[in-house]
């Protein structure tokens, strides 16, 4: 089985500010703005609060188009969903290029990471970062795949997809239309962990931040078993004590080994 370490969500490039660790502990990832996205901040909701509050009661004066790409798409109650739902995550151009040269395929697991800061509610019951929160890197979502639908195909009428999956950006969105362009669905169950969903999300948890205690966010606290394994675009990331990971790159791929899945699980578990 190989582990798909996937970086998404809001960054210092899309989005300009950390995703929030709510303060029931949500990690909240926040789709990247797009304006030919398929959906709005406004129809996105935590509870009863559109995503357009959150991210402007934490940045009042953020300046980012009003549409997003929501992708990986995983959590079900965020917005009105059509009979049959699965979360989805798509990929396309040299990121799905790369994932093909590495030869990910059905078994294979990613792990969702972003850039997250703690929050909190202010006097006036507003969302706000915390002061002298850090940014920290923080695994917030899983899937294993257990199919892979070729958009080129479903575009050319080739392939019928399920009515749930055209409002898909991969599907919807014209400027994700190319000649690699895929999405993934998630197994019914965990191959590993058989009582878990293919697909989950995972609240804040102190073992899921990968980032090392008091170092910028980048430099990671990865177990000793990953130096057993070649990383994609990590080709010399170990320094004395901490793991460099890449500035650049959606997906970072690892052939796992048992003692990686062991942690896996130990990431994954409630």
């Amino acid at each position: 089985m190989k582990i798909i370490i996937s970086r998404k969500g809001f960054d210092s490039e899309n989005g300009k500010i950390p995703n929030p660790i709510l303060p029931d502990g949500t990690l909240l990832s926040l789709p990247i703005p797009d304006d030919k996205g398929n959906n709005t901040f406004l129809s996105l909701h935590w509870n009863e609060t559109s995503y357009y509050d959150i991210i402007h009661s934490l940045k009042h004066n953020i300046n980012i188009p009003d549409e997003c790409h929501l992708d990986p798409d995983l959590r079900k109650d965020i917005r009105n969903r059509l009979p049959g739902w699965k979360p989805a995550f798509g990929q396309s151009g040299s990121a799905l290029g790369h994932l093909q040269n590495m030869n990910v395929s059905v078994g294979d697991l990613f792990l969702f990471f972003g850039r997250f800061k703690e929050t909190e509610e202010n006097k006036k019951g507003e969302l706000v970062f915390k002061k002298g929160a850090k940014d920290l890197h923080i695994i917030y979502g899983y899937m294993q795949i257990g199919e892979t639908i070729d958009v080129t195909e479903v575009l050319k009428g080739e392939f019928k997809a399920p009515d749930w999956l055209k409002e898909h950006p991969h599907i919807k969105d014209k400027n994700n239309r190319g000649d690699k362009n895929a999405i993934y669905l998630p197994t019914d169950k965990l191959s590993f962990l058989p009582e878990l969903e293919g697909s989950g999300l995972l609240n804040y948890r102190k073992d899921r931040v990968l980032t090392k205690n008091g170092m910028s966010k980048s430099k990671w606290d990865l177990p000793k078993c990953f130096k057993e394994v070649e990383i994609s675009y990590h080709p010399h990331p170990w320094k004395d004590n901490y793991f460099q990971s890449a500035a650049k790159g959606q997906e970072f791929v690892l052939e796992a080994t048992p003692s990686i899945i062991e942690w896996v699980k130990h990431i994954i578990k409630e």
